[in-house]
């Protein structure tokens, strides 16, 4: 099978199992007919899809799959580190996953390990010699500002005989932070994330002002610990061609510079949102560069991806074949506005629909909604769904769009589903779909038809996906 933008995805045997299991399905008693029984099944089969992909995403499984260790050693990849030999070996684990990477590494090295955790919500346990900060997102906390700096003291001054093991997952840009100068409050730093946040940049743009802006990211916190050993464990929520988004890529040499940074800025008319103390780096022309390839910092450093957008992608192509379903993957609208990547993913639909009898879009990265200021309780994924719900009205279509760590924006819910009911049922129920949408308000009517997506957070976080089905 082959992805849309021409890369190759898995052998041809998916496409033969496609077929054989398309023929067969065809003529299905239980999809014959536009009815409420029909819509509710195919709403159960979307969920299953998208269920599958969330186990095949497991942080132990992919650890253990990508690194043995027998207490002494430690083997990644082709490169042996013995551990025995190292005056220290540190632990910094950081992002929406740094709980759950913390634990399955401490279990598969089988030592005491010391280090500092900082990731959302309260820990499920203490680990032993590890520090907790529950930081905050998707905008930094108190203690996302302690994280920082606890882990900026903790590799100070480290000795070419340390290795610190940087476990990084999605979220940790405002899970850990400290602020490129002082004088920079943790008001300032809030009102500069929303700003970002809500501006409609991609986030690879987002977080190219985030790195020249911050004392970690961009490759400073590499710098900080050399001359230290480092190996980085990555779960990354970001584009498989630019690592150096995730977390900001704070141990990663950074491939942004301070005159695209100006670039986005204007763009996106950010400067008047700013807090005065960020605002005057730009206009005084103060924005230091970031450490690039090359440079010293990056000396001794090792990177490693563990989990990505692809082995969910996989997963969710997997179980969509095995169901029946002709399959294509179009990440080609990653970073795209919702409503364009929505009416680009239907038009693709419904022309695979044309040639078979049921036909499935897989499709991952994230899509961007430049939020209003007086916007509801929501976030992309359920603005893409209810986008999708009404363009699909009465049609044999449904639609997933959710986030892999189980929220989305500000809302509880990780996604939502749609289908061609979902408008006429929101209806019935005194709701308005048009206006939810364009209040950006869509949580509260999806929890009312009961077609949120509820996982609670999943402590991992290899962004979006998107499934759309149409039988």
């Amino acid at each position: 099978m082959v992805r849309r933008d021409g890369s190759q995805l898995m052998a041809h045997g998916w496409l033969r199992i496609t077929s054989i299991y398309n023929r067969r399905m065809a003529g299905s008693p239980s999809l014959e007919g536009n009815s409420e029984a029909l819509y509710r099944e195919m709403r159960g089969r979307v969920r299953a899809i998208f269920d599958h992909a969330l186990a095949e995403c497991s942080i132990p499984r992919a650890l253990k799959h990508e690194l043995k260790s027998d207490g002494r050693t430690l083997l990644v990849k082709d490169s042996i580190y013995d551990l025995t030999a190292f005056e220290r070996v540190l632990v910094v684990s950081i992002g929406k996953a740094g709980y759950s990477l913390a634990e399955n590494f401490a279990g598969l090295v089988e030592r005491p390990l010391e280090g500092i955790i900082a990731a959302p919500g309260a820990p499920p346990a203490q680990l032993a010699g590890l520090h907790y900060f529950s930081g905050g997102h998707p905008l930094p906390n108190e203690d996302s500002l302690r994280a920082g700096e606890a882990i900026l003291r903790l590799v100070a001054g480290l000795s070419p005989e340390t290795l610190v093991v940087f476990l990084i997952s999605g979220g940790a840009s405002a899970i850990a932070e400290k602020p490129i100068r002082a004088g920079i409050t943790l008001a300032d730093v809030v009102q500069t994330y929303r700003a970002l946040v809500h501006s409609g940049a991609p986030i690879a743009e987002i977080n190219a002002v985030r790195k020249h802006l911050s004392a970690l990211k961009g490759g400073r916190l590499a710098r900080a610990a050399m001359p230290a050993y480092q190996l980085s464990i990555l779960v990354s929520d970001v584009p498989e061609h630019a690592l150096d988004a995730l977390a900001s890529g704070p141990t990663m040499p950074d491939s942004t510079t301070v005159e695209s940074c100006g670039d986005i800025a204007r763009r996106y008319q950010l400067l008047d949102r700013l807090p005065s103390t960020v605002r005057s780096i730009f206009e005084l022309g103060q924005l230091q560069e970031t450490p690039k390839t090359g440079d010293a910092a990056f000396a001794r450093s090792q990177y490693i991806t563990v989990l990505s957008n692809a082995t969910a992608i996989k997963a969710a192509v997997e179980h969509a074949a095995l169901a029946g379903f002709a399959v294509e993957v179009d990440n080609s609208c990653d970073d795209w506005d919702y409503a364009r990547a929505a009416d680009h993913l239907l038009r693709r639909l419904r022309e695979i629909r044309q040639g078979v009898s049921r036909a499935c879009i897989i499709s991952g990265g994230e899509v961007t909604v430049k939020v209003g200021a007086d916007s509801g309780v929501g976030g992309r994924n359920q603005q893409f769904a209810l986008y999708c719900g009404q363009k699909i009205a009465g049609e044999n279509i449904t639609v997933l769009s959710a986030g892999t760590d189980g929220i989305d924006g500000n809302s509880e819910a990780a996604g939502a589903i749609v289908d061609g009911s979902t408008v006429e049922r929101a209806t019935r129920q005194g709701l308005d779909a048009a206006a939810a949408l364009a209040g950006f308000d869509s949580s509260p009517l999806f929890q009312a038809i009961g077609d949120a997506i509820m996982t609670g957070p999943t402590g991992n976080n290899v962004r979006d996906l998107r499934i759309l089905l149409a039988y």
